[in-house]
């Protein structure tokens, strides 16, 4: 038999995983934009307080406390109602939970400009965290049914970058709108804020109903060569994982270390979303519209820093180190800030920015840690578990740090406390089992 032949089976390899990219670059096209400008909306709603902030404490005479537990009591509304939300969204399917997510909390969040009393900025932050529970948890659930774990590096780094763009956008938007529409029509310019950054929200609510898919062989824009290579993908990915039943996502030990890991990143998380306008101000800015603008830096320099990072997650199928070094890096990022904040402007800001990229990438990548040890029914619960008692740090971080601003009348305490956080949550990743995590 003559050797002339022997290339040929490389050159059929070769084709098929040309084809399987090709496929996947298809999915990613398809989904990631649309999913992108869904939690673009999202994150800006629940965020967007943070500006409102800078004119809405004196306009109601709220303190710094009563701010800081209005914008963490989102997060016990969003903590109850997780779990059941991701468990429904896996039974009756991604694309009418998802829309039924947006809507609710499209329609709370333009509903807050009516708030006049603590009392009310708190029941309406609590049914804001209720009704968007189910949009990030279910967004990465729904990417399991789509990528399997070598490649989600990368698409949950995409997925994830509405957070720091949403700073990108939401910054200028919302220092535009407090500086042009205060006292247009007799709303303040806090009230314009929650109004008009809603609507986004209730428009991608109505547009997911027509464009997602609750899975791959509902997806008429593929061929059923493409959904047959994709679902075997996915089964044979699934059965690597380490757990796949309801129970599993409870039970197992390793979705409680996870939790608490997520929880030391989200403090840090969130000292960015609701006090990086405050510090920015602190270092010297006063003009609102120019705050809005600086923001920008530290959210566009993170969101390239983490799809360079899950770029590098997926070719060297490492996860914990890709966690753990931002974590690190985020961390000299804060510490930096504290000592040139009264300084230097230019200096806080890139110290500012570092602190941002740290912890943007560390989040994006943590994502990368349970849905590869967990499938299936155990996704649904495990995924939700773990985001919401990890967000229970969004309840912490923004109380605490306000309690210090009123005790202490600075933020170095506060912001020290967020620098701990990363560290230690960045070295509770290096004790996750190599073997389950790095595929």
């Amino acid at each position: 038999m003559s050797h002339a032949s022997a290339p040929l089976p490389r050159r059929s390899f070769e084709s098929v995983a040309i084809n399987e990219s090709s496929v996947y670059a298809k999915v990613a096209w398809r989904l990631i934009p649309f999913l992108f400008l869904c939690y673009v909306a999202a994150y800006l709603d629940r965020v967007n307080v943070g500006f409102a902030k800078l004119q809405m404490l004196s306009d109601l005479g709220f303190s710094e406390t009563v701010y800081g537990l209005g914008a963490g009591v989102f997060f016990i509304g969003y903590f109850l109602f997780e779990v059941p939300s991701n468990i429904i969204l896996h039974k009756v399917g991604a694309r009418l939970w998802i829309a039924r997510v947006m809507l609710t909390w499209g329609l709370i969040s333009g509903a807050m400009m009516f708030v006049k009393t603590p009392t009310m900025f708190y029941v309406m932050r609590f049914a804001l965290g209720l009704a968007e529970a189910g949009l990030f948890p279910g967004v990465i659930l729904y990417l399991t049914y789509w990528f399997p774990s070598e490649r989600r590096g990368k698409i949950t780094a995409l997925f994830m970058t509405g957070i720091p763009m949403s700073g990108v956008i939401g910054g200028p938007l919302s220092g535009w709108i407090l500086h042009a529409l205060s006292g247009a029509h007799g709303l303040a310019g806090w009230q314009w804020l929650f109004l008009l950054e809603a609507l986004p929200s209730l428009v991608m609510g109505i547009a997911v109903i027509a464009y997602l898919d609750d899975g791959i062989k509902h997806a008429r824009w593929l061929s059923e060569s493409e959904k047959t290579l994709l679902a075997a993908n996915i089964a044979a990915d699934s059965s690597q994982a380490q757990s796949h039943s309801l129970r599993d996502g409870f039970t197992q030990p390793i979705v409680w270390l996870l939790s608490g890991i997520y929880f030391f990143f989200i403090m840090g998380l969130y000292g960015v979303g609701f006090w990086l306008p405050t510090l920015i101000k602190g270092s010297g800015v006063t003009e609102p519209l120019l705050i809005g603008a600086l923001t920008t830096l530290p959210y566009a320099a993170a969101a390239i820093a983490m799809v360079m990072v899950g770029r590098s997650s997926d070719k060297r199928r490492e996860r914990r180190w890709h966690v753990t070094v931002p974590g690190l890096i985020g961390t000299v990022g804060w510490l930096v800030s504290v000592a040139t904040g009264h300084t230097s402007v230019a200096l806080s800001i890139a110290a500012l920015t570092v602190a941002t990229m740290g912890v943007m990438v560390t989040l994006s990548q943590f994502w990368c840690l349970p849905t590869a040890v967990l499938s299936g029914a155990a996704a649904a619960t495990g995924v939700a578990v773990v985001n919401s008692v990890g967000n229970l740090a969004g309840f912490v971080s923004p109380y605490a740090i306000g309690w210090i601003v009123d005790k202490t009348h600075s933020t170095d305490l506060g912001v020290y406390t967020l620098a701990a956080c990363l560290t230690v949550g960045g070295l509770l990743a290096l004790t996750m089992p190599k073997r389950l995590v790095n595929r």
